[in-house]
Protein backbone atom coordinates (compact mmCIF):
# COMPACT_ATOMS: atom_id res chain seq x y z
CA UNK A 1 0.00 0.00 0.00
CA UNK A 2 1.35 3.38 -0.53
CA UNK A 3 -1.25 4.99 1.78
CA UNK A 4 0.06 6.24 5.41
CA UNK A 5 -0.20 3.70 7.65
CA UNK A 6 -3.07 5.71 10.41
CA UNK A 7 -6.22 4.06 11.02
CA UNK A 8 -8.78 5.40 13.57
CA UNK A 9 -10.67 2.63 14.48
CA UNK A 10 -14.20 3.69 16.43
CA UNK A 11 -15.64 0.73 18.79
CA UNK A 12 -11.67 0.32 19.67
CA UNK A 13 -12.74 -0.62 23.02
CA UNK A 14 -15.14 -3.06 21.74
CA UNK A 15 -14.30 -6.91 20.67
CA UNK A 16 -13.91 -6.51 17.03
CA UNK A 17 -12.52 -2.94 16.78
CA UNK A 18 -10.35 -3.64 19.58
CA UNK A 19 -8.91 -7.20 17.91
CA UNK A 20 -8.19 -4.76 14.66
CA UNK A 21 -6.09 -2.29 16.55
CA UNK A 22 -4.20 -4.85 17.83
CA UNK A 23 -4.01 -6.52 14.48
CA UNK A 24 -3.15 -2.90 12.58
CA UNK A 25 -0.25 -2.13 15.84
CA UNK A 26 1.22 -5.67 15.28
CA UNK A 27 1.57 -4.92 11.75
CA UNK A 28 3.12 -1.31 12.01
CA UNK A 29 0.45 0.48 12.15
CA UNK A 30 -0.44 3.40 13.83
CA UNK A 31 -3.80 3.54 15.23
CA UNK A 32 -6.04 6.01 16.80
CA UNK A 33 -9.15 5.21 18.98
CA UNK A 34 -12.11 7.25 19.31
CA UNK A 35 -13.78 7.54 22.98
CA UNK A 36 -16.02 10.11 25.02
CA UNK A 37 -13.25 9.30 28.26
CA UNK A 38 -10.21 8.91 26.56
CA UNK A 39 -8.26 8.23 29.96
CA UNK A 40 -10.36 5.35 30.94
CA UNK A 41 -10.45 4.06 27.29
CA UNK A 42 -6.35 4.06 28.17
CA UNK A 43 -6.39 2.00 30.93
CA UNK A 44 -8.76 -1.29 29.38
CA UNK A 45 -7.44 -4.17 28.62
CA UNK A 46 -5.72 -4.35 25.14
CA UNK A 47 -5.66 -0.51 24.78
CA UNK A 48 -1.81 0.23 25.16
CA UNK A 49 -0.31 1.78 21.88
CA UNK A 50 -3.41 3.13 20.68
CA UNK A 51 -3.34 6.76 20.65
CA UNK A 52 -6.52 7.86 22.17
CA UNK A 53 -8.57 10.93 21.04
CA UNK A 54 -11.85 12.25 22.75
CA UNK A 55 -15.57 12.32 20.77
CA UNK A 56 -18.43 11.07 19.97
CA UNK A 57 -19.44 8.59 17.39
CA UNK A 58 -22.60 10.49 17.23
CA UNK A 59 -20.77 13.75 16.71
CA UNK A 60 -19.36 13.86 12.57
CA UNK A 61 -17.52 17.04 13.58
CA UNK A 62 -15.78 14.97 16.27
CA UNK A 63 -15.34 12.15 13.85
CA UNK A 64 -13.69 13.97 11.09
CA UNK A 65 -11.33 15.48 13.03
CA UNK A 66 -9.94 12.54 14.41
CA UNK A 67 -9.74 10.95 11.03
CA UNK A 68 -7.23 13.75 10.03
CA UNK A 69 -4.43 12.00 8.33
CA UNK A 70 -5.92 8.13 8.21
CA UNK A 71 -6.30 5.98 4.97
CA UNK A 72 -8.58 4.03 6.89
CA UNK A 73 -11.58 4.26 9.05
CA UNK A 74 -12.71 1.05 10.75
CA UNK A 75 -16.54 1.44 12.10
CA UNK A 76 -16.79 -1.04 14.98
CA UNK A 77 -19.50 1.10 17.09
CA UNK A 78 -22.71 -0.42 18.26
CA UNK A 79 -25.37 0.75 20.07
CA UNK A 80 -24.55 -0.75 24.30
CA UNK A 81 -26.17 -3.64 25.32
CA UNK A 82 -28.15 -4.32 22.26
CA UNK A 83 -30.23 -1.36 23.14
CA UNK A 84 -32.09 1.47 20.68
CA UNK A 85 -30.53 -0.04 17.31
CA UNK A 86 -32.91 2.42 15.82
CA UNK A 87 -31.58 5.53 16.75
CA UNK A 88 -28.31 5.09 17.19
CA UNK A 89 -26.56 2.66 14.29
CA UNK A 90 -27.53 4.34 11.48
CA UNK A 91 -26.80 8.36 12.99
CA UNK A 92 -23.21 6.48 13.88
CA UNK A 93 -22.56 5.05 10.54
CA UNK A 94 -23.34 8.48 8.86
CA UNK A 95 -20.69 10.18 10.88
CA UNK A 96 -17.78 7.59 9.51
CA UNK A 97 -18.85 8.00 6.26
CA UNK A 98 -18.84 11.95 6.42
CA UNK A 99 -15.22 11.81 8.18
CA UNK A 100 -14.47 8.90 5.23
CA UNK A 101 -15.46 11.12 2.62
CA UNK A 102 -13.61 14.47 3.98
CA UNK A 103 -9.94 12.78 4.68
CA UNK A 104 -10.52 9.82 1.68
CA UNK A 105 -9.84 7.05 3.65
CA UNK A 106 -11.66 4.00 2.99
CA UNK A 107 -14.18 2.33 5.72
CA UNK A 108 -13.86 -1.12 6.99
CA UNK A 109 -17.07 -2.81 8.56
CA UNK A 110 -17.48 -5.72 9.80
CA UNK A 111 -20.99 -7.17 8.30
CA UNK A 112 -23.11 -9.90 10.82
CA UNK A 113 -25.58 -12.77 9.59
CA UNK A 114 -28.39 -10.53 11.06
CA UNK A 115 -28.86 -9.25 6.98
CA UNK A 116 -30.14 -12.75 5.61
CA UNK A 117 -33.21 -14.34 6.09
CA UNK A 118 -34.61 -18.07 5.28
CA UNK A 119 -33.90 -18.07 1.78
CA UNK A 120 -30.15 -17.59 1.61
CA UNK A 121 -29.34 -20.31 4.20
CA UNK A 122 -27.63 -22.73 5.16
CA UNK A 123 -24.96 -21.74 3.05
CA UNK A 124 -24.34 -18.45 2.39
CA UNK A 125 -22.05 -16.24 0.10
CA UNK A 126 -21.25 -12.73 -0.68
CA UNK A 127 -24.30 -13.06 -3.72
CA UNK A 128 -26.70 -14.23 -1.14
CA UNK A 129 -30.35 -11.97 -1.14
CA UNK A 130 -30.64 -9.72 2.08
CA UNK A 131 -34.69 -9.98 3.03
CA UNK A 132 -33.91 -10.38 6.75
CA UNK A 133 -37.56 -10.96 9.35
CA UNK A 134 -36.31 -9.20 12.17
CA UNK A 135 -36.15 -5.18 12.56
CA UNK A 136 -32.52 -5.43 13.72
CA UNK A 137 -31.10 -7.59 10.45
CA UNK A 138 -33.31 -4.64 8.26
CA UNK A 139 -31.27 -2.11 9.92
CA UNK A 140 -27.75 -3.88 9.22
CA UNK A 141 -29.21 -4.32 5.63
CA UNK A 142 -30.02 -0.31 5.49
CA UNK A 143 -25.95 0.14 6.86
CA UNK A 144 -24.61 -1.81 4.13
CA UNK A 145 -26.66 -0.42 1.31
CA UNK A 146 -25.39 3.13 2.51
CA UNK A 147 -21.91 1.98 2.14
CA UNK A 148 -22.94 0.68 -1.45
CA UNK A 149 -24.25 4.27 -2.35
CA UNK A 150 -20.94 5.44 -0.71
CA UNK A 151 -18.87 3.32 -2.52
CA UNK A 152 -20.38 4.32 -5.58
CA UNK A 153 -20.04 8.04 -4.84
CA UNK A 154 -16.27 7.47 -4.38
CA UNK A 155 -15.28 6.23 -0.98
CA UNK A 156 -14.23 2.31 -1.13
CA UNK A 157 -15.54 0.37 1.43
CA UNK A 158 -14.66 -2.86 2.82
CA UNK A 159 -16.75 -5.20 4.48
CA UNK A 160 -16.31 -8.35 5.97
CA UNK A 161 -18.76 -10.34 7.48
CA UNK A 162 -18.33 -13.23 10.60
CA UNK A 163 -20.65 -15.16 13.01
CA UNK A 164 -20.73 -14.54 16.28
CA UNK A 165 -17.28 -14.08 18.27
CA UNK A 166 -15.18 -15.48 20.79
CA UNK A 167 -11.56 -14.09 21.71
CA UNK A 168 -9.64 -12.35 24.40
CA UNK A 169 -11.13 -8.69 25.42
CA UNK A 170 -14.37 -9.54 23.12
CA UNK A 171 -16.52 -7.00 24.78
CA UNK A 172 -20.27 -7.76 24.83
CA UNK A 173 -20.68 -11.73 23.27
CA UNK A 174 -22.40 -14.81 23.61
CA UNK A 175 -20.08 -16.91 24.43
CA UNK A 176 -19.66 -15.04 27.86
CA UNK A 177 -23.26 -14.59 28.00
CA UNK A 178 -24.13 -17.77 26.26
CA UNK A 179 -21.79 -20.86 27.15
CA UNK A 180 -19.05 -19.44 29.94
CA UNK A 181 -19.39 -16.73 33.15
CA UNK A 182 -16.14 -14.56 33.12
CA UNK A 183 -14.34 -13.73 36.02
CA UNK A 184 -14.88 -17.34 37.69
CA UNK A 185 -13.06 -20.19 36.56
CA UNK A 186 -16.04 -22.60 34.47
CA UNK A 187 -18.45 -24.62 36.78
CA UNK A 188 -21.38 -24.45 34.88
CA UNK A 189 -21.18 -24.61 30.82
CA UNK A 190 -23.85 -24.00 28.73
CA UNK A 191 -24.96 -24.16 25.18
CA UNK A 192 -28.12 -21.30 24.26
CA UNK A 193 -28.85 -22.99 20.85
CA UNK A 194 -30.57 -26.18 19.28
CA UNK A 195 -27.31 -28.89 19.47
CA UNK A 196 -27.71 -30.64 16.33
CA UNK A 197 -27.82 -27.59 14.38
CA UNK A 198 -25.08 -25.74 12.78
CA UNK A 199 -23.76 -22.60 14.22
CA UNK A 200 -20.86 -19.99 12.55
CA UNK A 201 -17.88 -18.74 15.55
CA UNK A 202 -15.07 -15.89 14.61
CA UNK A 203 -12.06 -16.61 16.54
CA UNK A 204 -11.60 -12.62 16.99
CA UNK A 205 -7.37 -12.44 16.47
CA UNK A 206 -8.26 -14.57 13.03
CA UNK A 207 -11.08 -12.48 11.97
CA UNK A 208 -9.26 -9.06 12.75
CA UNK A 209 -5.88 -10.85 10.74
CA UNK A 210 -8.24 -11.30 8.15
CA UNK A 211 -9.46 -7.58 7.66
CA UNK A 212 -5.74 -6.18 8.39
CA UNK A 213 -4.39 -8.71 5.14
CA UNK A 214 -7.64 -7.40 2.86
CA UNK A 215 -7.00 -3.60 4.03
CA UNK A 216 -3.19 -4.07 3.33
CA UNK A 217 -3.93 -5.33 -0.09
CA UNK A 218 -6.54 -3.02 -0.79
CA UNK A 219 -5.15 -1.15 -4.08
CA UNK A 220 -6.42 -4.84 -5.46
CA UNK A 221 -9.98 -4.11 -4.25
CA UNK A 222 -12.98 -3.39 -6.01
CA UNK A 223 -14.66 -0.19 -4.92
CA UNK A 224 -17.29 -2.15 -2.99
CA UNK A 225 -15.25 -5.03 -1.90
CA UNK A 226 -17.50 -7.77 0.63
CA UNK A 227 -15.93 -10.76 2.13
CA UNK A 228 -17.51 -13.72 4.22
CA UNK A 229 -15.34 -15.04 7.29
CA UNK A 230 -16.14 -18.99 7.70
CA UNK A 231 -14.06 -18.97 11.31
CA UNK A 232 -14.88 -22.52 13.78
CA UNK A 233 -18.00 -23.70 11.76
CA UNK A 234 -19.61 -26.23 14.08
CA UNK A 235 -22.09 -28.92 12.40
CA UNK A 236 -23.45 -29.92 15.55
CA UNK A 237 -23.44 -26.48 17.23
CA UNK A 238 -23.34 -27.69 20.73
CA UNK A 239 -19.67 -29.05 20.17
CA UNK A 240 -18.38 -25.42 21.17
CA UNK A 241 -19.73 -26.17 24.44
CA UNK A 242 -17.82 -29.45 24.33
CA UNK A 243 -14.64 -27.86 23.41
CA UNK A 244 -15.11 -25.64 26.35
CA UNK A 245 -15.61 -28.76 28.64
CA UNK A 246 -12.29 -30.21 27.21
CA UNK A 247 -10.30 -26.75 27.97
CA UNK A 248 -11.19 -26.44 31.27
CA UNK A 249 -9.87 -29.97 31.92
CA UNK A 250 -13.33 -32.01 32.61
CA UNK A 251 -14.31 -33.32 28.61
CA UNK A 252 -17.44 -35.53 30.72
CA UNK A 253 -19.08 -32.10 31.72
CA UNK A 254 -22.68 -32.16 31.36
CA UNK A 255 -23.70 -28.90 28.85
CA UNK A 256 -26.94 -27.03 30.48
CA UNK A 257 -29.64 -25.45 28.44
CA UNK A 258 -29.87 -21.61 28.24
CA UNK A 259 -32.45 -20.29 30.35
CA UNK A 260 -34.05 -18.92 27.83
CA UNK A 261 -37.70 -19.19 29.89
CA UNK A 262 -36.08 -16.14 32.52
CA UNK A 263 -35.16 -13.62 29.11
CA UNK A 264 -39.03 -14.23 27.70
CA UNK A 265 -40.28 -13.45 31.29
CA UNK A 266 -38.11 -10.37 31.92
CA UNK A 267 -39.01 -8.83 28.29
CA UNK A 268 -41.53 -7.02 28.93
CA UNK A 269 -39.51 -5.47 31.29
CA UNK A 270 -35.46 -5.27 29.64
CA UNK A 271 -34.92 -4.00 26.46
CA UNK A 272 -32.12 -6.12 25.76
CA UNK A 273 -34.04 -9.26 26.46
CA UNK A 274 -36.95 -8.20 23.81
CA UNK A 275 -33.55 -8.04 21.36
CA UNK A 276 -32.27 -11.19 22.47
CA UNK A 277 -35.54 -13.12 21.72
CA UNK A 278 -36.02 -11.34 17.68
CA UNK A 279 -32.49 -13.26 17.36
CA UNK A 280 -32.95 -15.93 18.63
CA UNK A 281 -33.83 -17.89 15.20
CA UNK A 282 -30.00 -17.44 14.69
CA UNK A 283 -29.76 -20.42 17.15
CA UNK A 284 -32.62 -22.65 15.30
CA UNK A 285 -31.55 -22.54 12.02
CA UNK A 286 -28.11 -23.85 10.70
CA UNK A 287 -26.01 -20.77 8.51
CA UNK A 288 -22.68 -21.59 7.66
CA UNK A 289 -20.84 -18.57 5.89
CA UNK A 290 -18.72 -19.55 2.30
CA UNK A 291 -15.35 -18.17 2.71
CA UNK A 292 -14.35 -19.17 -0.95
CA UNK A 293 -14.27 -16.23 -2.30
CA UNK A 294 -11.72 -14.85 1.11
CA UNK A 295 -10.04 -18.16 0.12
CA UNK A 296 -9.45 -17.53 -3.40
CA UNK A 297 -8.06 -14.04 -3.02
CA UNK A 298 -5.87 -14.31 0.51
CA UNK A 299 -4.83 -17.96 -0.69
CA UNK A 300 -6.33 -18.82 2.96
CA UNK A 301 -8.05 -18.06 6.30
CA UNK A 302 -5.91 -17.15 9.44
CA UNK A 303 -7.44 -20.57 11.55
CA UNK A 304 -6.11 -20.91 15.26
CA UNK A 305 -6.71 -24.43 15.75
CA UNK A 306 -9.64 -24.61 18.16
CA UNK A 307 -8.18 -25.88 21.40
CA UNK A 308 -5.72 -22.79 21.71
CA UNK A 309 -8.39 -20.75 20.28
CA UNK A 310 -10.58 -21.84 23.58
CA UNK A 311 -7.88 -21.66 25.93
CA UNK A 312 -6.84 -18.14 25.03
CA UNK A 313 -10.27 -17.06 25.98
CA UNK A 314 -10.58 -18.50 28.96
CA UNK A 315 -7.78 -17.58 30.28
CA UNK A 316 -8.44 -13.97 29.68
CA UNK A 317 -11.91 -14.87 31.25
CA UNK A 318 -10.67 -15.84 34.16
CA UNK A 319 -12.48 -19.00 33.73
CA UNK A 320 -9.61 -21.13 33.78
CA UNK A 321 -9.14 -23.76 36.35
CA UNK A 322 -6.70 -22.72 38.76
CA UNK A 323 -3.43 -24.46 38.54
CA UNK A 324 -2.02 -26.78 41.53
CA UNK A 325 -0.17 -25.58 44.44
CA UNK A 326 3.08 -27.23 44.32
Amino acid sequence: MTEQKLALVIGATGGVGGAVARALLARGWKVRGLHRDPATASRKPGGDGIEWVKGDAMNAADVIAAAEGASILFHGANPPGYRNWQGLALPMLESTIAAAKTVGARIVFPGTVYNFGPEARPLVDESAPQRPTTRKGRIRVAMEERLRETAAGGTPVLIVRAGDFFGPHAGNNWFAAGIVRPGTPASTIRYPGWRDVGHDWAYLPDLAETMVELVERADELEPFAVFHFRGHYFERGVDIAKGVAAAVGRPASKIRGFPWFAVYLGAPFVEMFRELIEMRYLWKERLELDNRKLLAFLGREPHTPLPDALRTTLAAMGSLPAAPAR
